[in-house]
């Protein structure tokens, strides 16, 4: 949650923030939760969507202000003020319809109203949102991509209990509200957001890492012929894939994740690591890049290096098709699931997890 702090221009936590609660006949609740910037500015340009819920349902409002009625604030929304926490709660329990419309990215109200019984329907990103495109992560050191506003529920929780529309496209945007007013869900809360869950992960983190001395780096293919093998050096093709997985009957040195999870494939031109792992089921590991990253992986995926390079560049190792260039990370620190360049195929580490705990692959 933010809001400026006075005669400053960086962001403070601050809880300031719209929530609307929407009431359908018959006494069925709708409820949205929407944080804004001062002067409401997330509001703006979102009466259209807010006409479209008002067709349907009364709309009610806890908006915070001191003074006055934020103009901001269309008329037909009945606010209630800055709720207590505990009364928010109640709220949520009654509701039907969590809505956000764009930000803050991630934020842990909609995993809270959909533990409540609610409904999220959030906005799809086109084109995703990044440093290159959107002002929020301009200038940040990253060039993730943010597909919606909470990428997490959207793929990983998903329908019923969470819907991701166009909100640009307002038929699309009214057949989500027709189909969430048809639809009846249970509180739902994910396993790695329940106690046990994060005593699972925690448990695995501590017992399966070592802390106490730095990672080495994967041996090159000059330093350690034993533990490359024979090509395509230590990778053996995935049945039925493409992908190629840590061959049984070469030696894994010591890794957490193990190396019986991982799946390495080349991503397509312009193509994240992270889009390239989603579009397989599988998510992608940064914990593996540094088994990776020789080239050998290049020739196990059937790329044809004719020169090759070390740099310091966070989509490496990658291979540019135009030039039959392949690339390895000089740095590894600039490992990075995140990032895309329309020249180059990156090599990506994925691996499988389990349903209810990303964090955890299942072997782990």
């Amino acid at each position: 949650m933010y809001a400026w702090r006075p005669n400053d221009s960086r962001f403070v936590f601050h809880t300031y923030c719209l929530s609307c609660l929407f009431f359908l006949p018959h006494g069925v609740h709708l409820f949205c939760f929407h944080y804004v910037l001062t002067d409401l500015l997330q509001l703006q340009g979102k009466e259209k969507f807010l006409s479209i819920l008002h067709r349907y349902m009364e709309i009610h409002g806890t908006v915070y202000y001191e003074t006055q009625r934020p103009p901001e604030v269309p008329g037909f929304v009945k606010n209630h003020g800055l709720l207590p926490q505990q009364e928010l709660q109640q709220l949520l329990k009654k509701a039907k319809l969590f809505i956000g419309f764009g930000f803050p990215y991630e934020g842990p109200a909609p995993l809270e109203a959909i533990a409540n019984g609610c409904i999220f329907l959030q906005p799809k990103f086109k084109p995703s949102h990044s440093s290159l495109n959107h002002e929020f992560f301009r200038g940040k050191p990253t060039s993730r991509q943010v597909s919606s506003q909470h990428p997490y529920a959207e793929q990983y929780i998903g329908r019923p209990h969470v819907i991701t529309v166009d909100f640009n496209n307002s038929q699309e945007f009214d057949a989500a509200i027709l189909e969430i007013m048809r639809t009846k869900v249970e509180p739902f809360l994910p396993y790695e957001y329940t106690c046990e869950g994060m005593l699972e992960r925690v448990h695995a983190y501590i017992q399966n890492q070592e802390f106490c001395s730095p990672e080495a780096l994967f041996p090159s293919a000059n330093a350690s012929k034993n533990w490359l093998g024979r090509p395509p050096g230590p990778f053996v093709h995935f049945p039925n894939s493409s992908s190629l997985v840590w061959a049984p009957n070469i030696s894994a040195p010591s890794s957490w994740p193990p190396l019986s999870a991982l799946q390495l494939l080349a991503s397509l031109e312009g193509q994240s690591c992270v889009d390239a792992c989603q579009s397989t089921g599988l998510i992608c590991e940064p914990a593996f890049y540094r088994f990776i990253n020789i080239m050998e992986a290049f020739s196990g995926l059937k790329m044809q290096c004719e020169s090759m390079e070390t740099e310091m560049n966070h989509i490496y190792p990658a291979f540019s098709v135009e030039r039959g260039e392949c690339a390895l990370q000089k740095d590894p620190l600039l490992f990075s699931c995140a990032g895309a360049n329309a020249k180059y195929r990156r090599l990506c580490p994925c691996r499988d997890y389990r349903k209810g705990q990303v964090a955890l692959c299942r072997d782990c």
